[in-house]
């Protein structure tokens, strides 16, 4: 069964927050380090718009599984036609194609949203998300060596690209 794309709104943040706080313990895809809040949220939140920089949520069976969101690239705007993307599955529902679906569903955004392309800013030891990308033929268009320290240890942080 395909999952099913609806745009979030503010009764969904909870939601939203507990599907990030489930991957910041791995260090795998986000350089948070505590679990964050609905409130320390809530004006990230406030600057997705459906008509213009989205957050969808992903359901599959009509149960929450994960959100995929595009923001503004280094808000200026010169760059008003590239948007940064971030995807997060629920841990119930890795391994079931999610990732995948939610970047068919975006490439099929584009257009309606102005967009011709896309980064994605990728711990470089996260393999499985860089797979997903290449395998969408993302390639690399910069890394950011050692940028981050997470519990005692440096990581790099790969920009991934495409243009469509």
């Amino acid at each position: 069964m395909q999952p099913e794309f609806t745009f979030a709104t503010k009764a969904d943040l909870p939601a939203v927050v507990a599907i990030y706080n489930q991957i910041i313990p791995s260090r795998l895809a986000t350089a948070d380090l505590e679990p964050v809040t609905v409130a320390s949220r809530a004006a990230w939140f406030a600057a997705f718009d459906p008509k213009r920089r989205p957050l969808w949520l992903i359901k599959q069976n009509h149960e929450l599984a994960g959100w995929v969101g595009l923001e503004d690239f280094y808000g200026r705007p010169a760059y008003g036609h590239t948007a940064e993307i971030s995807i997060y599955i629920d841990g119930a529902h890795h391994h079931q194609g999610l990732g995948q679906a939610a970047l068919d569903h975006v490439f099929g955004q584009l257009p309606v949203l102005g967009l011709d392309a896309l980064v994605a800013f990728i711990f470089a030891h996260n393999i499985p998300s860089l797979g997903l990308f290449t395998k969408n033929q993302f390639s690399q268009w910069g890394l950011l060596p050692d940028v981050a320290l997470m519990d005692g240890q440096r990581r790099s942080l790969a920009i991934m690209g495409r243009r469509f």
